[in-house]
């Protein structure tokens, strides 16, 4: 689980990064962009690699595991690789080629993340695209809350920056939460029924309480911060939606294990 929530990171860090104003963000913060993902994709590939059963025997379905995982690690690898290439370019100012990294992390990263939700045996097409575009929007909402928070952090150090990025990046998060949630009442409606355990109650609680209300409340507190001009307060309510998006995420991913659906 680990492994995957680095991954729907990474892709959801470099989505953002094309929906924000670059020519308006100094060039250090994409270079610290990039050592967090390099940072991920390295914890990613040393998690994600399962070996097989002690037995020594190799069924297809294990051979078909070991070869996901091999080909998931390398990939990992490669995105580590060519995110400490972008910092050293967006270090030197070489935005272009750092704008090439930006591109080549996210096309790594979507195709981590998507062949791992293609699933076997296939399923209707239906359920499949619902399966991939909540993957991708879980990965965007991760993604804008956590390069959010970061942003305003950086204003403490690039203090003459126009506030245009937080603004941008505020208003994708709530777009990202939004999107999370119709998503997620399509598969809850799509479940025959719901467990009525306290434990799934609490993570259905989790869920929707803290992992969707929750960040727009955030988005609402930040826009009306960002009307004052105040980054620090700005970015102190953004650590609370980091922490609320996780936890939800976190709570979605087991429940949608046990209910098979995208919740």
């Amino acid at each position: 689980m680990i492994a995957q929530f680095a991954i729907r990171l990474i892709c959801g860090m470099s989505l953002v990064w094309w929906l924000a104003p670059r020519k308006q963000i100094t060039d250090g913060f994409f270079r610290i962009q990039m050592l967090i993902v390099l940072g991920l994709a390295v914890l990613a590939a040393l998690l994600g690699f399962e070996p097989l059963r002690e037995t020594g025997e190799t069924s297809p379905s294990e051979a078909d595991i070991l070869l996901g995982s091999v080909a998931n690690t390398w990939l990992c690898t490669a995105t580590a690789v060519v995110a400490f290439f972008g910092s050293i370019a967006w270090a030197l100012g070489r935005r272009h080629l750092g704008t090439s990294c930006i591109a080549a992390v996210t096309g790594l990263s979507l195709v981590l993340l998507i062949g791992p939700a293609w699933p076997t045996p296939p399923i209707s097409p239906a359920h499949l695209l619902l399966v991939i575009t909540s993957e991708l929007a879980t990965a965007l909402l991760l993604g804008a809350a956590m390069v959010s928070m970061l942003l305003g952090h950086w204003y403490l150090t690039a203090t003459g920056m126009s506030l245009a990025p937080l603004w941008r990046l505020n208003t994708v998060f709530g777009i990202a939460t939004l999107l999370r949630i119709v998503l997620a009442t399509t598969g809850l409606w799509l479940v025959d029924k719901l467990p009525g355990t306290d434990y799934h109650v609490t993570l259905l609680a989790l869920r929707w309480l803290v992992g969707l209300l929750g960040p727009l409340v955030v988005v609402g507190m930040v826009w009306r911060i960002l009307k004052y001009r105040n980054t620090q307060a700005a970015t102190g309510v953004l650590y609370t939606g980091v922490l609320l998006t996780v936890t939800g995420e976190l709570a979605a991913t087991l429940l949608s294990r046990e209910l098979s659906l995208p919740v």
